[in-house]
């Protein structure tokens, strides 16, 4: 089925939304959320390797992803705050997005938790530091979910104009807007 043309501009309007921190045409939030991310569940992973019986090495390493993760979180966080200023007020996505920044605050809480329960010896950390991991963790997958949310269903951090052929984000600063998302159409 397709949109006429009326309803396929409103359409168009609230399937893309920019975000409002770009890098060579590309949204920068959601680039720098791999880092922290990737990080921050491999350091429970370790913890977990370690409490089947691993090598004390697994704990010192979960300790440094999990510092190296905290910093790129807040770097990563930075970014999506920009990107939340710009979206509509009083849309469910400006709701989702408060949302997702909170769910993910709280897991950078629990993992700097997990930091500061293993600091005086990351090789033999308390029980607390893999519970407050693994936690945060949990909280993480919500908070992915979320930002999917924003931009799988709401369009947040989308290309005005992205679609299958689309040119390449180097060549042009602009899609036209008349181009639309191929699925759009069959709604």
């Amino acid at each position: 089925m397709r949109l006429n043309n009326s309803r396929s501009a409103t359409r168009r309007k609230s399937l893309n939304m920019e975000s409002g921190a770009r890098l060579l045409g590309h949204s920068i939030h959601p680039i720098l959320i791999v880092f922290p991310l990737g990080l921050l569940s491999t350091g429970v992973i370790f913890d977990f390797i370690h409490l089947l019986g691993g090598s004390p090495t697994f704990t010192l390493v979960a300790y440094w992803m999990i510092a190296s993760g905290l910093i790129g979180g807040v770097v990563a966080a930075a970014f999506g705050w920009v990107d939340w200023f710009v979206i509509p007020a009083g849309s469910r996505a400006k709701r989702i997005g408060l949302a997702h920044g909170i769910v993910n605050g709280i897991v950078l809480l629990l993992y700097a938790g997990s930091l500061y329960v293993r600091y005086n010896d990351p090789s033999q950390p308390e029980i607390m530091a893999t519970v407050f991991s693994t936690v945060g963790a949990g909280f993480a997958l919500v908070g992915g979910w979320l930002g999917g949310e924003l931009v799988e269903r709401l369009g947040v951090a989308v290309h005005t104009g992205a679609n299958v052929d689309a040119p390449n984000s180097l060549s042009v600063t602009r899609v036209p807007h008349n181009s639309m998302h191929p699925t759009a159409a069959r709604r």
